[in-house]
């Protein structure tokens, strides 16, 4: 009879983890447990390693995470620097490169522009690179403290003047030749810090490479036949 008919209701589990479930008011709900496979257990903890192997290495090689002293520093072999020589010579030029560019700052009409494009031109467009592996060496004979001072202060300095830079081509008033030249000194003075870490003989050989790689790039006459100078032409 209609009147009769067995009153029912559906219990549909939410938990992605457990499987949807019928009872009647005459039972009680039992949830029913779907446990994987060993087939298809394996196959879910072979895509989870290779989830978490993509992940590590996504950290370990995008350009943000190859400084040393990240998390994974003690777990991964760090990537073998080229002998100290290699960077120190650039790290001079960009000194010099800076100080160029204050030249041009005491020009009645600066080009900011043009001194944008020297920060991001030559040696300077390697500093970064340069100033980290000198205080990578700087650390690993005890005065990595200092170096790593010295790289903040300057990487800060250059930044700041980067930004007063863009600032005047768009005739801020607020960004003055005097800031300018300010940060340039900062960076400057961060960078002889910098160097002051290197041993001696290697900063004296650097001077001389760059120095006859300034007077090569001025006059033509320059002799650039001499190996360390090829060397260093080769570098930047």
């Amino acid at each position: 009879m209609a009147s009769a008919t067995l009153s029912a209701t559906a219990h549909v589990s939410t938990n992605p983890f457990t499987s949807s479930t019928v009872s009647t008011r005459a039972n009680k709900f039992r949830p029913v447990r779907c446990a994987l496979s060993p087939q298809n257990w394996r196959e879910s903890r072979r895509l989870v390693s290779i989830s978490l192997s993509l992940a590590l290495s996504h950290l370990l090689f995008s350009p943000d995470h190859a400084v040393a002293g990240g998390v994974f520093d003690k777990y991964v072999k760090r990537k073998k620097l080229d002998p100290l020589e290699a960077y120190v010579s650039p790290v001079i030029l960009t000194q010099l490169q800076i100080k160029d560019l204050e030249k041009t700052l005491e020009d009645d009409q600066p080009q900011f522009a043009t001194c944008r494009s020297l920060l991001r031109s030559g040696p300077a467009a390697s500093l970064r690179v340069n100033i980290r592996a000198v205080a990578q060496y700087a650390s690993d004979s005890g005065d990595g403290k200092t170096a790593s001072t010295s790289v903040d202060q300057c990487l800060r300095a250059l930044e700041e003047l980067d930004n007063l830079l863009l600032r005047a081509t768009r005739n801020d008033p607020g960004a003055s030749v005097n800031s300018m030249k300010t940060q340039t000194n900062t960076a400057l003075n961060a960078l002889d810090s910098l160097l002051k870490t290197v041993p001696s003989d290697v900063l004296d050989k650097g001077k001389v490479a760059a120095n006859s790689y300034r007077r090569s790039l001025e006059n033509a006459d320059v002799d650039i036949s001499d190996p360390e100078l090829k060397e260093l032409q080769s570098i930047l």
